[in-house]
């Protein structure tokens, strides 16, 4: 197999039961409705939401039951996951998806409103942290995150990109409390914020950081991979509802299985499917969904995963948003296990992500084309730019892919190494003589 959120509030407010748990004693030629919380346009978790949707793929494995219930699904989606907690633990949506903090928010407050949700599968992950990333202003002079001492940093607090920019900071020997003014917004209102100047920098999780680089709002000025700890998105579901209907969350699993399979195989396919729904560029899509993109899709929960969740606790106590959560009892793969069959989840959990590779997308095409190295991409782009729709590149210490045009380029003798962020770029020419940053235009007239 190839390849979060604004923290919720504090009130939730305790609604009806109406969703598929509340259903659970409907009998044969009944109507049941399945109610799954999305988020469109978080797009590593399209595998249990866009493209799943856009496939119909959940449809027609509740429709291959033939238990003489009909079902129908009720897709809401939302912008971040906290009102998709909020709605699991009113008992109004039986199955969501949201990135790894809001996870650990999902379970928290599903434990203390005597409602426990359960983690039953991963959508995309990045094992080094790819997914998050820091950005300011185009023509900002911030180039690293020790710029940012006593700036104004919009963020997400309770998200995972609120979690890159706390450890970030403190390895940067800034002190995430007092040495930056954090401004908590929603990723929208942070971006126009950005824009408008009343935002210094910008911490976001997908497809932020790469959406507003493609369009030339903003440019990159961290890589969360610099980190090198897991960051993911998943599948949460109410206790109640997996035990009650066991055969729904099942159908579930195996459509998401189905998507991703469809992702791996299609990926270009799948990014325009994407795009169409949500609005976003393809191109903005496949740079985090491709190929060889930042997030790797596998509904396995490994062992990486869990581990980085339980380090990702201290960071929500510190903030508040959670006391301690009990993550072993909240991760349950044996729905996943049993959906994919016991050997082939085995298999899940030893595949590694595949090795990130420099693409060139062009206009018309159905596929990309691969290139062994940065360089050899370059010279492709030298000779196709009228007909080019995109080209994309890997960092070259963390392996996150980027936009070409918006990489920090460096030239070390004749080879050409691309980075997301200026400090990554400094860091390589620091320990390599003679290495120095050069201009994307002057780049590609050296590759050609």
């Amino acid at each position: 197999m190839k390849r979060t959120a604004v923290a919720m509030s504090a009130v939730v407010l305790l609604l009806p039961l109406s969703a598929c748990g509340g259903d659970a004693e409907a009998g044969s030629g009944s109507t049941v409705t399945v109610t799954v919380g999305y988020q469109s346009r978080t797009i590593n978790t399209v595998t249990a939401g866009t493209l799943l949707r856009s496939l119909g793929s959940f449809e027609k494995q509740l429709n291959s039951l033939h238990d003489g219930v009909h079902y129908k699904v009720d897709w809401q989606d939302y912008a971040t996951g906290a009102p998709i907690t909020a709605q699991m633990t009113a008992g109004k949506i039986d199955i969501g998806s949201m990135g790894d903090f809001p996870l650990l928010i999902n379970a928290a407050r599903g434990k203390q409103l005597n409602s426990p949700t359960r983690l039953v599968s991963v959508t995309g992950y990045n094992l080094r942290g790819g997914l998050n990333t820091v950005v300011t202003a185009p023509g900002s002079q911030l180039a690293s995150l020790k710029d940012l001492k006593g700036k104004k940093v919009s963020t997400s607090v309770g998200s995972a990109a609120d979690g890159t920019l706390v450890r970030a900071l403190q390895r940067a020997g800034i002190d995430p409390n007092t040495g930056i003014q954090k401004l908590n917004q929603q990723p929208s209102v942070g971006a126009s914020a950005l824009a408008a100047g009343s935002a210094d920098a910008l911490s976001q999780f997908v497809a932020w950081p790469g959406l507003l680089a493609y369009q030339d709002k903003a440019k990159a000025i961290y890589d969360g991979a610099r980190l090198d700890l897991p960051t993911f998105h998943g599948v949460t579901a109410r206790e109640d509802f997996a035990k009650e209907r066991p055969a729904v969350l099942d159908a579930f699993l195996k459509a998401q299985a189905e998507a991703t399979e469809y992702l791996d195989d299609h990926p270009v396919d799948a990014a325009e499917k994407v795009a169409k729904a949500t609005g976003l560029p393809a191109e903005v899509v496949y740079l985090y969904n491709g190929a060889h993109g930042i997030a790797t899709f596998d509904p396995a929960i490994k062992p990486q995963l869990v581990s980085a969740l339980k380090k990702d606790v201290s960071i929500l106590k510190a903030a508040k948003l959670t006391g301690d959560v009990d993550v072993d009892s909240f991760v349950d793969d044996q729905y996943v296990k049993k959906a994919l069959g016991a050997t082939a989840y085995a298999k899940h959990l030893a595949t590694k992500p595949a090795p990130a590779a420099s693409e060139a997308w062009p206009k018309g095409a159905s596929k990309t084309v691969t290139f062994p190295s940065p360089s050899e991409l370059l010279r492709y782009v030298a000779g196709h730019r009228d007909t080019l729709r995109a080209a994309y590149v890997p960092d070259t210490t963390t392996g996150t892919l980027w936009f070409a045009d918006k990489a920090v380029w460096v030239a070390d003798g004749s080879k050409l190494l691309p980075f997301v962020a200026p400090d990554t770029a400094q860091a390589y020419v620091a320990g390599h003589g003679g290495a120095h940053v050069v201009s994307y235009a002057d780049a590609l007239e050296q590759a050609s």
